[in-house]
């Protein structure tokens, strides 16, 4: 399980366990919060091809799916 502070979600670096679209590297290029800091929204941006995804940020924390970082 991965640690997530939802605060450091922008910017943030991630590698796809499984390929997406032929896509492994992404990163958190849009955050949206509502007043309280809880995350509303999230996009991913492939670093290669620049395709955005929305994504719900909890499926980050999944180790099968998602590891920290480019590797």
């Amino acid at each position: 399980m991965n640690r997530i502070n939802p605060a450091k979600l922008p910017n943030s670096k991630w590698t796809a366990v499984e390929p997406m679209n032929r896509e492994k590297h992404f990163r958190v290029s849009e955050v949206e919060y509502d007043e309280d800091g809880s995350v509303l929204s999230c996009r991913l941006e492939a670093v290669l091809s620049k395709n955005e995804y929305p994504i719900d940020w909890q499926q980050l924390k999944e180790d099968g799916k998602w590891r920290q970082g480019w590797k």
